[in-house]
């Protein structure tokens, strides 16, 4: 806890920041995909960097699945004892927020392979179950960027900040390096994130009637 405390910045300055970080990130990406076309960005995006790269991303990419709630809880909760209603309700809402576009709003968009792009010019890594349905927005990419919100909201810290920053953007660049999504998918996850975070926090407040 000491480690944390000595780099601690104000609250509403760290999560602030890291507001500002996601959102840019979102708004380049469409940004891009608008210029480049989506197909185009994510061909660029896609390109094989080797088997290294392969087996890094096939396995970084899981601190994205739903899972990852669990040992985070265990961390967040049971370690530093911070609050359990807010990561509850947050879960809650970024799988809402993710979810209905991807069912309900957006079903026929396909992911790429599936998107009529030439297979020949997809990179997909072997093992790798590459999806082919409700491609926006990512669901894995919302998880990332939610968990990097919430914690940098929980510990307002530079380490924090710049740890969970770059954990979350990993995490998306993982699923277009995998073939699972487009850029513009991401975009569309980090604003999920971006929303259910900013919700979760009023619902929270709202619910119990006092402040974190």
């Amino acid at each position: 806890m000491s480690i944390l405390n000595r780099t601690k910045l104000p609250l509403n300055v760290s999560y602030r920041l890291a507001q500002a970080y996601a959102f840019i990130i979102a708004i380049i990406l469409f940004i891009l995909s608008y210029i480049f076309g989506r197909d185009g960005l994510f061909l660029y995006f896609n390109a094989n960097l080797g088997s290294f790269a392969d087996t890094f991303f096939s396995y970084f990419t899981y601190l994205a699945d739903g899972w990852i709630l669990i040992p985070y809880l265990i961390l967040v909760v049971g370690i530093f004892k911070k609050d359990v209603p807010f990561i509850i309700i947050n879960f809650i809402t970024s799988t809402l927020l993710t979810q209905i576009p991807k069912q309900l709003i957006w079903p026929s968009i396909n992911r790429p392979i599936a998107s009529g792009i030439d297979l020949s010019k997809i990179h997909v890594v072997k093992g790798v179950d590459v999806h082919s349905f409700n491609s926006f927005p990512s669901g894995h990419t919302a998880t990332a960027f939610s968990l990097f919100l919430i914690t940098v909201y929980l510990f307002p810290n530079k380490k924090v900040l710049l740890a969970g920053g770059l954990y979350a953007i990993i995490c998306g660049y993982s699923r277009i390096y995998l073939g699972q999504h487009f850029p513009l998918d991401i975009a569309g996850g980090i604003i999920a994130a971006l929303l259910s975070v900013a919700l979760s926090i009023q619902i929270r407040k709202k619910l119990f009637k006092k402040p974190f």
